[in-house]
Formats: C-alpha cells, structure tokens, sequence
C-alpha cells in the first residue's frame, strides 16, 4: 500500500511486521518498516530500496506509485542491505534509470550487486545540487552514522530531510511524533550510539537547513516534533545522560541472591529514581539504552569461573562498542568463596572514558548480611 505524502512524495516502502529480530541481534516487539520514496517532478526520483524479506509488497507498492512513469534516478542513501537488498533488480527494471550516488558509495554497489556502474552514476559529494523541474536535491553527506558511505538529501523546494538511518526507529509507520523515544533511543543508542561524534557533525549540517519533514529509512515520518527528535540526538551523540539523577541498575544472578539484592535496592532505598535490567533474561538493546538514558549505573554480578558471569560480559562488551562514557557507577560483587567480578568490571570501567567509579567495590558473600546492607544502603545514598 502506497501512502501520498506531499503532492509529489509518495511512499513506497513496506512496513514489515513479522520480523523478530532485526539485524540477528536486536529483538522487536512490533517489527520495523523499510522506507522507501518516489519524488514525482520533470524527472522521477525513487529514494532506496527495501530489505530482501518484503520484495513482493515493495515491488507491487513501486509500480503502483510508479504507474506509466520510470524513474529518472535512484539516490542510493545507504548501501546496508536492509536498504538496497532490490538494488540490482530495480537497476535490471529500468536500463535508463541513473545512480545518484556519492564516492565512497560506488564500490559498495559494485560489491554488493556484482555489476559494473560506472556508466549510470552521477557522482555527488558534499553541498551538490541536481534539480529536476520545482524540486531541487541538495546532498549532504553523512559518513560514519552509521557507514562511511552514508548520505542524506534535503529537498529544496518542500524542505524535506531524506535522512538516511538516522531519526529512524523500530516499530511501524504510524507512530507520532512524540511517541515512543524509547524505541528511538534503543534504535540510536545500538545501532549508531558509537558515532557521537560524526552525529554532532551532521546535526550541525542539519541546523542550517529549514526542515519541515525529516523522512528516515525506518519508521514514521516526522514532521510535527523534529526539535525534539534532533534534541534527543544531541543528548545520546554527546552522551549526555537525559536523566542525569536517575540510576539505570544492572544485574547478572546466577542463583537469585544478587538478583534478591538488587530488587531490595529498588524496592528500599532507590523507588522511582532506579530502572532494573536483569541481564541474563533482558534485551541487552534495552539495557543499552537505559544507560544511554540515566546518568548514574548500578552493576552488580556474581562471579562465575574466577571472573564475570557471562550476561555481565556480554553487556559491558556492548556497552564499550558503543562509546558510552560520562557516567557515574557503583559495582556490586557476589562470590562465595573467591569473589572475582568486582574488580574485572572496575577494569571494564576503567576501559571507558570518563567512567567514574564512584566508592569502593561492596562485595556480598553469598547472601547480604548486615554489614553490607549498611553499606549497600550507605552508597545508594551517594546517588
């Protein structure tokens, strides 16, 4: 199903609701959309493909929208699969059609479609300017959010931001504006969140363009809160924390006496100002985000073969792939008899720029006892 967007844009892309897991890592309670966009004018425009797991629907949407008319061009964003999986077949469809693309995106295409293009591509780079009657395409390109290849488009004529991966979220195309930053941060956080800095670099881009739509390659449009949007993306490419009194607690339990203890922190001492992962059964993606999200951690593991318990390893990895740092954190440690997990995620921390430790590691033998619930209780104070 195609949807008008302005009276030249129409949508084309599908929104693919049965995906469970998106990228082989990160789960999705209600899917996620491959956007994909025709520009009606003197020349026709269509804005990237879509993921190999919709082609039917996308090619029956394309030549709805399309009707009689072929595509003058295709402006090639991003060349991961999810976007260009329908490359080579809607290059094979139109022999005319002309690749709109920039340098560092050609040999992509080459690679992943096996054809030779140089003849069909019209070359971009920074500022470059292609009009196609009313409209006039402006490129702004966008290296490392997240591939090097990556570009955005602005059209001049209805201040539209083509925008690439970014703005995107999970979920489908009909949520609001001002709706669901959890699934934007969670969306950003993984899938962007080591490229803060190159993200500051085009939202610096993006404030000198007056934008009335921004048009991403997943989820809905947004066109009624961009300020927000592009404020959120300023806090989590700083890694600014939203919340910076807020306490983003995380646990690894073998048996259920840290988890027991981390419960009771909540529960007891910490209440509204605490959000509870508990790693071994969580999405990691959102434990991820939470921590993008709040300005203080909470780690707390037991440990299993002389270091950390796996969950715990696994998302600290991730954490660090992702780049995120100004943080306050307290470490809890549980061992029965040679408590090791404290001081491996201290060096985990350590790792990481600007993660501060903020009192000594507690250590729990097994089950708390008194001495350290009063400790326990004397540092979630410091929060």
């Amino acid at each position: 199903m195609i949807n008008k967007i302005t009276e030249d844009l129409v949508y084309v892309g599908v929104y693919d609701k049965d995906v469970k897991i998106f990228e082989s890592q990160y789960p999705l309670e209600n899917g996620v959309s491959y956007n994909s966009y025709v520009l009606f004018d003197e020349k026709t425009v269509l804005f990237d493909t879509s993921d190999v797991r919709v082609s039917k629907q996308y090619f029956e949407n394309l030549k709805e929208a399309l009707g009689d008319k072929k595509p003058d061009y295709i402006v090639v964003s991003h060349m991961e699969p999810d976007h260009s999986a329908n490359l080579k077949i809607v290059l094979d469809m139109y022999k005319d059609m002309k690749i709109i693309a920039n340098k560092r995106t050609i040999p992509m295409i080459e690679n992943f479609t096996q054809m030779s293009v140089a003849d069909r591509v019209i070359e971009v780079g920074e500022g470059s300017e292609i009009n196609i009657g009313k409209h006039t395409l402006k490129f702004i390109l966008a290296p490392m959010v997240h591939w090097p290849e990556v570009m955005m488009t602005y059209d001049m004529y209805d201040k539209t931001l083509f925008s690439a991966d970014a703005f995107g979220r999970f979920g489908n195309m009909n949520q609001d504006d001002d709706e669901n930053f959890d699934e934007a941060r969670r969306y950003y956080c993984n899938i962007v969140g080591k490229y803060g800095a190159q993200v500051l670099t085009v939202l610096k881009k993006a404030a000198a363009l007056d934008i009335k739509r921004i048009c991403p390659l997943h989820s809905s449009i947004l066109d009624k809160k961009i300020g927000a949007f592009i404020e959120k993306y300023s806090l989590w490419a700083s890694y600014t924390p939203e919340e910076k009194d807020k306490v983003t607690v995380c646990y690894a339990s073998i048996h259920g006496n840290t988890k027991k203890v981390a419960e009771t922190i909540v529960k007891e001492a910490l209440g509204d100002k605490a959000e509870l992962y508990d790693l071994t059964t969580c999405d990691l993606s959102a434990a991820v985000a939470g921590t993008f999200k709040n300005g203080k951690l909470l780690l707390m593991c037991s440990t299993y073969d002389a270091g950390m318990f796996t969950p715990m390893k696994n998302f600290l990895a991730r954490l660090n792939a992702k780049g995120i740092c100004n943080r306050e954190v307290a470490i809890i440690e549980n061992g029965s008899w040679a408590p090791a997990a404290g001081k491996l995620i201290k060096a985990e921390m350590e790792s990481m720029k600007n993660m501060t430790v903020i009192d000594e590691v507690i250590t729990i033998k097994s089950t708390a006892n008194k001495e350290t619930e009063e400790k326990i209780k004397e540092l979630c104070s410091k929060f």
